[in-house]
């Protein structure tokens, strides 16, 4: 099955550190980041865990629920926890699925369907693959996705601000130039003809080119 922006996020039930759960009944009426990683006890997945750790509040403040996967047991990633909090300073509070049969990862499309139904004996090299960050709306829809190698650690300050970006252009019909950060100008999307702009944006606004408008940031 391959994923696009747009898909449905596919739905799964798992044991997580939290307890067994059914994915798009968690998720509710929640906006929703899941992450995953190749491999617990490694170095550069445990200070992205424990970074996450730390701006949980601030997702929690954009009504967006935190998931973490990686395809070893659940028992793995309680004791990795423990490693998580001594290295970076935040115990995850957000749950971790245990996916050792590999069958979120494949529904994901991170390992092929040949990969097997097992997470023993794989090496993170193996599962090099399993390193993407989802953001799913609260219609259970991809929004976004972005995947990294394991030798870069990921920018969830970046992920952050993804959230930001594509909850505002869920309300209004606008779209957020290059390095956007909250509070600068948009753009008001080209669908939106200037006769309805005028209604929906009646202070006016800035165009350098003719299929350029720039306005204020909408209020929520």
């Amino acid at each position: 099955m391959t994923l696009r922006i747009g898909s449905k996020a596919p739905d799964f039930s798992a044991e997580t550190t939290q307890g067994q759960l059914r994915f798009h009944e968690w998720i509710g009426d929640s906006w929703c980041v899941l992450f995953s990683h190749p491999k617990d006890f490694t170095p550069v997945c445990t200070t992205e865990l424990g970074y996450v750790a730390g701006l949980q509040p601030q997702f929690e403040k954009r009504n967006c629920k935190i998931i973490g996967l990686s395809v070893d047991p659940v028992d793995d990633h309680k004791r990795w926890s423990v490693d998580i909090k001594e290295a970076t300073g935040h115990m995850p509070g957000y749950p971790m699925i245990g996916d050792s049969d590999l069958t979120v990862a494949k529904l994901y499309d991170m390992l092929p369907e040949d990969a097997g139904t097992t997470a023993k004996g794989r090496t993170a090299a193996d599962n090099h693959t399993v390193r993407t960050v989802y953001v799913i709306g609260p219609d259970k829809a991809i929004k976004a996705m972005i995947a990294y190698p394991m030798s870069t650690g990921r920018n969830f300050d970046e992920v952050l601000r993804l959230v930001d970006s594509v909850q505002l252009t869920a309300k209004h019909k606008v779209a957020t130039p290059a390095n956007w950060k909250q509070g600068e100008d948009v753009i008001i999307v080209p669908a939106v003809s200037d006769d309805e702009a005028r209604k929906k944006f009646p202070g006016g606004w800035k165009s350098p080119k003719p299929y350029m408008r720039f306005v204020s940031q909408p209020k929520a």
